[in-house]
């Protein structure tokens, strides 16, 4: 926002608090000198702003009795942008504003909105979560999809949803839905689905026409819809099924393995190991190739041992000798 405008929304801002504010007082407030406030002030006339002008020894400027700012019109996609963008802003520091910024802006926007909308974007903010590190954000959904679905997890309601899967077919199904995540560019539904009898997870992008079912449901208990996201990212069903032990912590390993990539067991200490021994963790993940994997274990520089399959130890034992090849070649 350029900044002759955002001071004169400031002056404005100081007027609705009420009562008669004197030029200097507004000068000193804006960091300008008495003429400009003189200019703001003709801005805010020009806007159709009832600016008064009080003269007299503790004259200034008011704004006329009874006046009120008219309520933010925002459409549903344009608000549920911006509340979604502060969200955004706010994780993936691309911006320099604190948590106390983003609450007090968050709360502006809320207060200016429709009640209808409000009450909507509030179930939006309280059953999203996120499964990515700060730094990352997902690009949002179709607003006609997350608004109700939403709605639904915060208010434990039932909804009919269209699916396509991956392969292109088609269904419907229902759902209690637990909660709404953003992982890795995406965003998903964790939800009971009533047509499988199974607990599922659906991305957003492959929904269309939610509708909301009369009754409730109650989500089980400590429920973190994040984690079972993850976890059915890792157990989905792909090309290569890996089992690998490597040496280390669940979180020294998920540094190069994330959650939603690979599900890390940490296993007991054998009988008699010293105490540096060392912790070892069995790590499973399902991928679709495994060309990349040689490299990422190389990268952790952690003895590990590969359970399976062999195309992958193979794999690892050409990606070293090509690394001792270029090893022992000399300077040109």
């Amino acid at each position: 926002m350029a900044r002759p405008l955002a001071r004169v929304l400031t002056l404005l801002e100081l007027l609705q608090s009420g009562g008669i504010r004197t030029v200097p007082e507004l000068a000193d407030r804006l960091d300008v000198d008495e003429r400009t406030v003189r200019r703001y002030a003709q801005q805010l006339i020009d806007l159709d702003v009832p600016v008064e002008s009080v003269r007299g020894r503790y004259g200034g400027y008011r704004l006329a009795p009874g006046y009120r700012m008219p309520p933010l019109m925002l459409s549903d996609d344009e608000a549920l942008a911006v509340l979604l963008g502060l969200v955004a802003g706010s994780r993936s520091g691309l911006t320099a504003a604190t948590d106390t910024a983003y609450e007090t802006a968050t709360a502006k926007i809320r207060r200016v909105l429709p009640e209808r909308l409000r009450r909507r974007l509030d179930a939006v903010l309280g059953s999203l979560a996120f499964a990515d590190p700060p730094g990352r954000a997902a690009a949002a959904p179709e607003p006609a999809v997350l608004l109700p679905m939403a709605d639904a997890v915060h208010h434990h309601r039932p909804v009919s949803i269209r699916y396509t899967a991956g392969d292109g077919r088609r269904s419907e199904r229902t759902l209690h839905p637990y909660g709404v995540v953003a992982h890795s560019g995406r965003w998903y539904v964790t939800a009971a689905d009533l047509s499988s009898g199974e607990d599922r997870t659906f991305r957003l992008d492959r929904i269309t026409g939610v509708r909301t079912l009369p009754g409730s449901f109650e989500p089980p208990a400590g429920l973190d819809p994040a984690r079972r996201v993850l976890t059915a990212l890792a157990t989905a069903p792909y090309r290569h099924e890996v089992t690998l032990r490597i040496q280390g912590t669940a979180e020294q390993l998920h540094t190069a393995l994330p959650s939603g990539v690979a599900v890390v067991t940490e296993l007991p200490a054998p009988e008699g190991a010293g105490p540096g021994a060392g912790a070892w963790c069995r790590v499973e993940l399902r991928v679709e190739s495994l060309d990349w994997l040689p490299a990422v274990l190389a990268s952790m520089d952690r003895p590990f041992v590969i359970e399976r399959p062999h195309e992958l130890r193979v794999l690892v034992e050409a990606f070293a000798e090509r690394l001792a090849d270029s090893a022992r070649r000399g300077p040109s």
